[in-house]
């Protein structure tokens, strides 16, 4: 137990009570984690079994480092067994042991976002609604808000709430769409990752044995970042932490910033209303950042009302004062940005890894990465497209999905041309269409379409049929091979390894070297489970990948990089030096913020942002950018104003802007109305102009075609069928050079990047 002795005296306090309900408001950098991982290593030091403790997090990546932690403080013997995961994995843990009280099955599936939005698309088009007013987006985020709120489709009909948005988006039949999407996903023996929360909630209020079941196995419930729990996750703690209430949650009302994901901070607000004789903690010492960022930190949060009032301190150094820069453009300032990463990584000797670039929005990144190839600055985009989301990978694991559940219509849907057999969507149409009629599986109505009354020609029942048996033939092997050899034998009978290995392009080589990556992914998997001495089923496997989250990507790299994302998906990292771009209104704050709360949840997002920064942090706004393809006149943000300026170093930049500080800002627009100005020259300041309104604008005939503009051949140093280098677009073959408007321009076909036009006097050619 000598491991205690490593915390601070507000950690010990914390790791050390047990005598009932436990807040613990941890500030940013203040060791939320460490608290966390020690306290469940000191319950099992006083004695209680690993089997007894549910830990619940957001991420796998953060489940499986706190349970190394442990092991590594308290050994393997002692740790191992540990009930400790996402809220998602331990519900589909406990419903997959649970499964004959549910109504599913052991081996059912679980609809990622791809599976969601083509079950949509079907239940749209079936319902014959307008694809343009039941956007799929939309309509996903509508049912998931509702599961999020612990709402049925029966419950959903009967909302005014919702039923009041609805309406105002022509929504009419949004209660109908929600009914016919649960319908599908239980007919599929399926769930998406909403229903794992609803229906475990439902299982602990129906049944009263299972109940009780789990509330005397798990005599101590912990649960990280309790701040972006929503209210079906608030039920399931609740429910499984009764009666005995030895609960601990950790966490900070000032990062709670995923409300659009169906976050509540009440949950965390309120917990001491809810929990009789519930213990505060607070961690205020940050070990992360220098004084002065934590200090401007500290003044910008303060401004919020709705939240449990702490006064974080640092012990390091004062350190350098925030950096506030204000640009003529978006352009001057991404150029900017990236001449001064240059600056620090040559003169400040700074690995490009220590830096991180931060938006508010994905938009932004646009300029900021042709910036940093202008100067040839390593860079990766945060939250790219994952291993596991690639079509090939969702291809293999659809067949895996198909061969273990029948009923799973989507994976059926995906793998059933693919690669291409000769079956077309008319087909599937019918076949689809039979299987909801009937009200069987897709893959039944294939293996006897005319039984099923499925109207299909003689030569493609028997394409459907030779499928069905390749299905039906991976089921058999599925109960005798383990995951490895499994997936090796579908890979090879499905044709997509041998699909892959014909195509000789860059896209084909990578496609098969994906496909021998999943393989040997599934390998190691199958090698671990065995000498852990656990099931190496494929099913197993497949839950284990449909649980993953986009945070749980393997980040290493053997290039150092900066890192660009969204300040989103920056929680939880931390980077020595931080630039936050684009601070002004309309941007950040957002523009669709529409009332106090909206504001104060992006006032924490702020917070957030600012926290990632251990050393230096850089603020940047612009007067001018480029937005849904017209330029955008703009104001610093709100916030800037938040900042006590003691903390805050202004810096000049080429052209004047607005400051912060010489003007109020505007007045708060839920809609995102721009304040405009009009600007002579770079070097004056902005003032504002008045809006013209539709009375006063003077208003030009038009013809309803565009004016012709002249082309004229021009004499040049390049001609029709030159090669061609491109910094940026690579090798091409010129078209034809003339002149337009007084513009000389080239028209160039890339090999890579299609046909582009260019300014000839810009284009920075080079001969092949």
């Amino acid at each position: 137990m000598q491991f205690i002795d490593e915390l601070n005296d507000s950690q010990r306090a914390a790791v050390s009570y047990n005598d009932g309900p436990l807040l613990v408001i941890a500030g940013a950098g203040s060791g939320k984690t460490r608290v966390l991982t020690y306290k469940i290593a000191y319950l099992l030091t006083q004695g209680v079994p690993a089997g007894h403790i549910l830990a619940l997090t957001f991420t796998n990546k953060a489940a499986r480092e706190m349970k190394q932690r442990i092991i590594r403080l308290v050994g393997e013997d002692v740790g191992r067994y540990l009930w400790m995961g996402t809220f998602h994995s331990i519900c589909a843990r406990i419903l997959r042991a649970e499964a004959e009280q549910t109504g599913f099955t052991r081996d059912f599936s679980i609809y990622d976002a791809s599976d969601q939005k083509s079950l949509v698309k079907k239940i749209v088009k079936d319902l014959q609604l307008d694809d343009k007013i039941y956007r799929t987006g939309m309509v996903l985020d509508r049912i998931s808000s509702a599961k999020a709120n612990f709402i049925s489709p029966e419950a959903y009909a009967q909302n005014d709430a919702y039923a009041k948005i609805d309406r105002m988006e022509r929504l009419y039949k949004m209660a109908s769409v929600y009914a016919e999407y649960n319908r599908r996903l239980k007919a599929s023996n399926a769930m998406d990752f909403d229903d794992l929360l609803l229906y475990t909630v439902l299982l602990l209020q129906n049944n009263a044995e299972v109940r009780e079941r789990y509330q005397q196995r798990f005599w101590h419930v912990l649960v990280d970042e309790y701040q972006d729990t929503n209210h079906t996750q608030y039920l399931i703690v609740k429910l499984l932490a009764e009666p005995q209430n030895h609960i601990c949650v950790v966490g900070d009302d000032a990062q709670s910033i995923y409300s659009f994901r169906g976050a509540t901070i009440e949950n965390i607000l309120t917990f001491q209303n809810g929990y009789t004789g519930a213990k505060l903690f607070k961690l205020e010492r940050n070990y992360r950042s220098t004084q002065n960022i934590v200090n401007a930190a500290n003044s910008l949060i303060h401004k919020n009302k709705g939240q449990i009032y702490k006064e974080v301190y640092s012990e390091k150094e004062e350190g350098e004062r925030l950096h506030l820069t204000g640009y003529s453009t978006d352009r001057e300032e991404s150029a900017s940005v990236a001449r001064q990463i240059v600056g620090l990584h040559r003169l400040n000797k700074r690995d490009y890894e220590d830096i991180a670039v931060l938006y508010r929005t994905n938009a932004q990144s646009r300029n900021l990465e042709e910036e940093m190839r202008k100067l040839s600055i390593p860079y990766r985009i945060y939250g790219g497209t994952s291993f596991y989301q690639r079509k090939e990978i969702k291809d293999a694991i659809a067949y895996f999905r198909l061969a273990a559940n029948h009923h799973d219509d989507e994976a059926l849907e995906r793998i059933v041309n693919e690669p291409k057999r000769g079956i077309g969507a008319t087909t599937i149409t019918r076949v689809r269409d039979a299987a909801i009629r009937e009200n069987v599986s897709m893959l039944q109505v294939m293996q006897s379409p005319a039984v099923y009354a499925a109207e299909i020609a003689a030569g493609t029942q028997r394409k459907l049929q030779a499928f069905s048996e390749l299905i039906l033939g991976f089921t058999q092997l599925l109960q005798q091979q383990d995951a490895f050899e499994f997936a090796e034998q579908v890979m090879n009978q499905s044709g997509l390894m041998a699909d892959a290995a014909m195509d000789t392009s860059a896209e084909g080589v990578d496609r098969k070297g994906n496909l021998e990556e999943l393989l040997s992914g599934i390998r190691q998997y199958v090698e671990d489970r065995k000498q852990q001495g656990e099931d190496t089923r494929i099913t197993d496997f497949i839950h284990e990948v449909s649980l993953l989250t986009d945070q749980d990507e393997n980040t290493d790299d053997t290039v150092s990089r900066i890192t660009m994302m969204t300040v989103h998906a920056a929680k939880g990292l931390e980077f020595p030096v931080v630039f936050i771009v684009g601070m002004e209104e309309n941007l950040f704050p957002s523009p669709f913020c529409q009332n106090e709360s909206e504001l104060e949840e992006e006032r924490r997002l702020l917070y957030v942002a600012i926290t990632r920064a251990e050393e230096e942090c850089y603020l940047t706004y612009a007067g001018q950018r480029w937005k849904n393809g017209q330029v955008n006149f703009s104001y610093p943000s709100r916030f800037l104003k938040d900042i006590d300026r003691r903390y805050l170093q202004q810096l000049s930049a080429a052209s004047t802007q607005p400051s912060p500080w010489t003007k109020e800002p505007p007045e708060f627009t839920p809609w995102g109305e721009p304040i405009i100005y009009e600007q002579k020259n770079r070097y004056e300041q902005p003032r504002p102009v008045s809006r013209p309104t539709m009375a006063t604008r003077s208003l030009k005939p038009t013809t309803g075609m565009k004016p012709k503009t002249e082309q004229q051949a021009v004499a040049s140093e390049w001609t029709q069928g030159d090669r061609i280098d491109h910094k940026v677009f690579g090798q091409g073959t010129v078209q034809r050079v003339y002149r337009e408007n007084d513009n000389e321009k080239i028209e160039i076909e890339f090999d890579t990047k299609g046909t582009k036009t260019l300014l000839l006097a810009y284009a920075k050619l080079s001969r092949i």
